[in-house]
């Protein structure tokens, strides 16, 4: 199956891939050539360090050019879901309790980031939000227990 991402998320993720390919990986290189002309590698803290950093900066290039090669990406501006709850689109939710306003987007697993309104498709809240329509109430199991929200508005943005 193919993991969905968000137009924008992957453009991130391009991004941030080509940062590491002509920025980072070019620093730790010339860092590993630096440590390299201190003498011995054995006891040379700097050299492991940046070998440590390049296993890092390889390894998230492997792992950025895998996602993007099989990602589905989905222009969220195109949808026509009305008021359903789907991939990518934003909800404002208010909580049932409190009255306290919330924002998420549903978004692919690796570009969400709960700091940003930004929620993995997978996660316990979309999932339950998923096929919701405006003005519906859903609850929700959360570690703290049951939460009860109602979907305020449901949008779409590119």
């Amino acid at each position: 199956m193919r993991a969905p991402l968000t137009l924008k998320g992957s453009q991130r993720l391009r991004e941030e891939l080509e940062h590491l390919k002509s920025v980072k990986r070019p620093e730790v290189i010339l860092a590993i050539a630096d440590a390299r002309a201190h003498g011995d590698l054995k006891e040379n803290a700097e050299y492991h360090a940046a070998r440590e950093q390049q296993g890092f900066i390889e390894g998230r290039i492997k792992e950025l050019e895998s996602v993007l090669s099989h990602a589905q990406v989905i222009d969220v501006s195109r949808l026509a879901a009305g008021s359903k709850v789907v991939f990518g689109a934003i909800v404002e939710l208010a909580d049932a309790e409190t009255d306290e306003e919330v924002t998420y987007q549903i978004v692919g697993d690796l570009e969400s980031d709960i700091k940003q309104g930004l929620i993995s498709v997978s996660a316990p809240i979309a999932r339950a939000l998923i096929g919701k329509n405006e003005g519906d109430s859903v609850t929700i199991a959360a570690p703290s227990g049951e939460r009860s929200y109602e979907i305020i508005s449901v949008r779409y943005e590119g």
